[in-house]
């Protein structure tokens, strides 16, 4: 039996601002390409003893998370600002409140996350990008440290990218099985 879309005779749903789903799509952008290579960059350096190509992925890396984080700071105070639609009608008291864990654990992954893989650098130290600038330091140098920080952000790197794959698999779930709208709230950006 094919489900009934629940929004075809009612009124659409409200939407995220324009800022809100822009920074959205950002973010995910940011994140899609910032797993893997980081992945990619860490096995790499394993099996080539860090050649230059590999100094150069690292040099990317720290420079795309470094602008994810402020990016990210950005999407929080515009959230903070302009709040968002209100929950739709259709969602169940356990999608509300797992729909509302899964977006706070990913704000603060996404925060946590770059701001760990800063201060790794920052205590490596390996601040310079591409020869041509330093990103500021925020730790003293301190290599068993760094690699400890280093080590924690790889592994919530990977936390981030399971919820976010799970997050995508929620809003598939309501796009075609609930058909209830919720994924039009946030796609696209116009």
């Amino acid at each position: 039996m094919e489900t009934p879309d629940r929004t075809a005779d009612a009124t659409p749903p409200a939407r995220y601002s324009r800022a809100a789903r822009v920074l959205h799509w950002l973010v995910a952008a940011f994140v899609v390409c910032l797993v893997p290579l980081g992945l990619y960059m860490t096995a790499r350096g394993e099996a080539t003893n860090f050649d230059a190509l590999t100094g150069r992925l690292y040099d990317l890396h720290k420079l795309l998370g470094f602008t994810l984080l402020w990016v990210v700071v950005l999407r929080i105070l515009v959230r903070l600002r302009r709040g968002a639609p209100p929950p739709l009608a259709t969602l169940t008291p356990f999608e509300r409140i797992a729909s509302t864990g899964m977006h706070h654990l990913l704000y603060v992954l996404l925060l946590v996350v770059p701001l760990l893989g800063w201060a790794g650098i920052s205590a490596y130290p390996a601040l310079n990008l591409f020869g041509l600038f330093d990103l500021p330091g925020i730790l003293t140098a301190d290599e068993p440290l760094a690699n400890r920080i280093l080590g924690l952000h790889g592994l919530l790197a990977q936390l981030l990218a399971i919820l976010a794959l799970l997050h995508i698999a929620a809003a598939l779930r309501h796009r075609f099985i609930k058909k209830d709208g919720v994924l039009r709230r946030m796609w696209p950006p116009d």
